[in-house]
């Protein structure tokens, strides 16, 4: 695909470095018309694009540069491509609104994420508060310059998988012929016109997991001054340090301990006053139950919100969406250091990439409570398989990157969308353009359920968190605790 404008690339990390060839491949577009901006000096790992006419830009965006540096290298029709941490997302959003420039992400960030959290209420911590004032501007700029937005592996693809793997489910279940008539013809009418919440309803899809499992080790030990991770250092902070937030299910008998239901936007969410590192939760990989963190994603919300079905403005359906996350071994020696460090980042950060030896990153959308109980839709790149496609980065960056591929080659070809979450998006067209980066794209059964393989040790433990097994998937089935 020609394109014949210019693209700002705001941020190099290792998934920038991923994307930066893919974007060349794809959009067939010259060096000299690519400018980075990151306020680290990049220009050794940028040099051989430096050497092809691209240019580097380092300075740090704030407040009161953004709109100079942005308005120095982009125009109508350009594209901005936004992987920094820690830029706000409405100021620059904004800006590429107002100045008729495209605009991907593959998060929500904000100025300084970090400044005064001890002192800010639960909600305004709280992802779910930024979406609430994302919802009334995505109504009010439709038909404007596309600008999608947490479209990276998750929150992105994942929400592709989800629809992936509900059409494999329906067809599943309708080759199974066990199905009412009328019920089976309302699911071959919702896969039809791809009404996805009317098909999780009709499916009786009560929750859904974004499982993933980073198995990724690397030849260089992690020292103890150090934060070693596979994407962003800064990002898995954040995220890992904020509340643990839930798209929260009409099927769900019993709210957890002090757990908010906000009181502003659609109310698809709970919070818990708790860091997202320190809630676990029991989830299924193929082949493989893992106990992952609940930290705060933004497919949290846009699932949940996307899959909600209400009957005369009343909700009468919402599946239970959340994060389930296993990272690498030294991400999870990282995180426990946190906690000593009272939860204070280490002086010294790192992202494994040439190092790795073995292992690769299994994501994916774990669908539960339907006829097949669990089917996990999603990707398994190992790192030999990465490296195949992109040298020097790790298979969590190439995955990464993939979607925000995905979403700037549909922003292209689509400029006039206004502002899109990943489920506003053809998840037909998106797995298309990610799938030659995503390894194995697996779409699979399973029968496992949070109580498959419970054993109780201690008659106290059972007491403080009794199972409900006439329902396995009530929330608190879920919870982890050791």
């Amino acid at each position: 695909m020609e394109f014949n404008k210019r693209i700002v690339m705001v941020g190099f990390g290792v998934v920038a470095h991923a994307l930066l060839p893919l974007l060349l491949k794809h959009l067939r577009v010259p060096c000299s018309q690519i400018v980075v901006i990151d306020f680290s000096d990049r220009e050794e790992v940028l040099r051989p694009w430096i050497a092809k006419g691209l240019r580097f830009v380092r300075e740090k965006i704030t407040p009161f540069s953004l709109a100079r540096l942005l308005s120095s290298h982009a125009g109508p029709g350009d594209l901005i491509i936004d992987l920094a941490w820690s830029v706000d997302f409405f100021d620059i959003v904004l800006w590429a609104h107002d100045n008729d420039v495209l605009y991907i992400n593959a998060s929500l960030e904000s100025w300084d994420p970090s400044a005064e959290t001890h002192r800010k209420p639960l909600v305004e911590k709280s992802l779910y508060h930024r979406y609430t004032k994302f919802l009334p501007l995505a109504a009010a700029w439709r038909h404007t310059a596309t600008a999608v937005v947490d479209h990276g592996s998750n929150p992105g693809l994942v929400s592709h998988f989800v629809k992936r793997g509900l059409l494999d489910i329906g067809e599943a279940v309708l080759r199974e012929k066990k199905r009412p008539a009328a019920s089976a013809r309302r699911i071959e009418r919702f896969m039809g016109d791809r009404h996805f919440a009317e098909l999780a309803r009709e499916l009786d899809v009560k929750v859904i997991h974004c499982s993933e499992w980073d198995t990724q080790r690397a030849d260089q030990a992690k020292s103890p001054d150090e934060f070693v991770g596979t994407w962003s250092v800064e990002g898995m902070w954040e995220e890992s340090i904020s509340p643990c937030e839930i798209g929260w299910g009409t099927h769900e008998k019993t709210l957890p301990p002090l757990a908010l239901r906000p009181a502003i936007g659609p109310g698809n969410q709970i919070i818990l006053p708790q860091m997202g590192l320190n809630s676990w939760v029991r989830s299924w990989v193929p082949n493989q139950e893992i106990v992952g963190m609940s930290v705060t994603h933004g497919e949290s919300f846009s699932l949940s919100h996307a899959l909600t079905v209400r009957e005369k403005g009343r909700v009468v359906y919402r599946p239970t969406v959340h994060y389930a996350y296993n990272p690498c071994n030294d991400s999870l020696v990282s995180l426990h250091e946190l906690r000593a460090r009272h939860y204070e980042l280490h002086p010294r950060k790192r992202i494994l990439t040439d190092e790795i030896v073995t292992g690769g990153d299994l994501v994916g959308a774990l669908l539960m409570g339907h006829p097949f109980r669990s089917w996990w839709t999603g990707s398994v790149l190992s790192i030999d398989d990465a490296r195949k496609k992109v040298p020097h980065v790790n298979a969590t960056a190439v995955q990464v990157a993939a979607g925000v591929l995905a979403a700037a080659l549909w922003a292209v070809r689509h400029p006039r969308q206004g502002l899109c979450l990943p489920e506003d998006l053809p998840h037909d067209e998106i797995l298309r353009d990610a799938a030659p980066y995503l390894g194995n794209i697996i779409s699979v059964p399973s029968h496992w359920t949070p109580l498959s393989q419970r054993r109780v040790y201690f008659d106290e433990a059972a007491a403080r968190l009794p199972a409900d097994e006439a329902d396995p998937w009530q929330f608190g089935n879920f919870v982890f605790q050791p």
